[in-house]
């Protein structure tokens, strides 16, 4: 069966992919990843934490070392693969043949997985890095399925990893210097500026007379040129799984919000669940991902050509909408939550919970099922030394008792409207 892989960008962030039925999560330390302001969140310490946590569950931990490093930095490359290695990760994910060979001289008992950075999109290249001893290739975004078959049928052992979730790069699989040139920022050494995502003014210039034009755009078109929608492909799931030919699917996100990861991973491991056991509907998966803040969606480039594709920029804004608003999230006791947006006596929010709730009804409020899905309506906000309050707002971090337990790690949110 296919796994489903998560992004932890810290360590409560990883409890909670795991929560939601992750079979293996992805995450780094420092400034040896892609993502430098994220993997500060994990230390060496809490990494290890984490590796525990995930192997108590019989999950696994996949370490991110996939920058490209300077000549200066080939020697804290080799330090830090080995405090990782030491840790008993699943596998090391990097990007160039050196960091392979690297690996495999530092830590030849942990698994090589080669990052999308290196942009496989042939079995000649597969091939190559197999030789090298790589074990499963993460597949460039660009890829097509018919090409992972061909890949698959001329290495039948090589791992193959696919994105199914998460935000394009305007880049082929992140070559992009944008924001090292604006920015001072390298992507390929973790500090993407994302440049991509702002909106630029377009000028034209006639260089005989030196005449600039402003361009005018069309009234609420913009000027957002090379602002990717986000990938999804969700729909597609049980298409992929029976191909035969993916061996995990990714979700992108280590920088995005704990609820971000527990709504992904949750409607991926629905569909993936579903689509094995022959009830598979779309709609279902779509409607937990749309909930989510995203830059519109688009199935991208696996199941249809490039040039096949129209609608895979969002070119009237940079800005994340979702159908609704993170209200609250539910502590690991499973007993209280902290607001995340206002909460007051009154309120109902629906529950995304990792497990089913157990109805309840008291003081306090109601947990009851509607229609298929979980609300809990508060009639009283207590805090844990009896403090009530009317309303509550992000930023209190006084926790909330709830009418029952939920399970840990569950999120109340509200649907917005218009």
């Amino acid at each position: 069966m296919a796994e489903l892989l998560s992004p932890a960008g810290n360590l409560e962030k990883l409890k909670i992919a795991l929560a939601y039925g992750a079979d293996a999560v992805y995450g780094g330390v420092s400034h040896f990843s892609l993502r430098i302001r994220s993997g500060k969140e994990f230390s060496y310490e809490s990494f290890q934490k984490g590796i525990d946590y995930a192997h108590a569950r019989g999950k696994k931990v996949y370490v991110t070392i996939n920058g490209f490093p300077f000549n200066a930095q080939l020697s804290l490359y080799r330090e830090h693969m080995a405090k990782m290695a030491a840790m008993g990760p699943d596998a090391f994910i990097v990007a160039t043949p050196g960091l392979v060979k690297m690996a495999r001289e530092v830590a030849p008992e942990i698994p090589i997985h080669l990052s999308t950075q290196a942009n496989v999109m042939n079995v000649l290249d597969a091939a190559f890095y197999y030789e090298l001893g790589v074990r499963r290739i993460i597949a460039a975004r660009e890829i097509s399925l018919r090409d992972l078959e061909a890949i698959k049928e001329a290495l039948p052992d090589l791992e193959i990893e696919i994105f199914v979730h998460g935000s394009m790069c305007f880049a082929y699989s992140g070559r992009c210097l944008v924001s090292a040139v604006q920015s001072g920022r390298v992507p390929n050494r973790g500090s993407c500026a994302n440049d991509c995502r702002f909106p630029y003014v377009l000028y034209a210039e006639n260089p005989e007379t030196g005449t600039l034009f402003r361009l005018e755009e069309q009234p609420e078109i913009g000027t957002y040129i090379m602002n990717a929608k986000d990938l999804n492909l969700a729909s597609h799931i049980d298409e992929i799984l029976a191909s035969g030919v993916v061996d995990s699917l990714k979700i992108e996100g280590r920088t995005k919000s704990p609820y971000y990861v527990a709504a992904a991973t949750h409607a991926y491991r629905m569909a993936i669940d579903d689509a094995l056991a022959g009830r598979f509907s779309p709609e279902k998966y779509q409607y937990e991902l749309a909930t989510t803040k995203h830059r519109g969606f688009t199935d991208a480039y696996l199941i249809h050509r490039p040039y096949e594709k129209e609608q895979t920029q969002s070119l009237a804004s940079s800005i994340s909408e979702g159908t609704h608003q993170v209200a609250a999230q539910v502590q690991e006791s499973g007993l209280a939550f902290l607001a995340k947006d206002k909460v007051a006596v009154g309120d109902t929010l629906e529950i995304l919970a990792p497990a089913g709730p157990v109805p309840v009804k008291n003081e306090r409020g109601e947990i009851f099922e509607r229609d298929g899905r979980w609300f809990v309506r508060m009639e009283r906000l207590e805090t844990p030394k009896g403090r009530l309050y009317e309303a509550i707002h992000s930023g209190n971090e006084n926790p909330i008792l709830l009418p029952g337990a939920l399970p840990p790690f569950s999120f109340l949110r509200r649907e917005l409207h218009g």
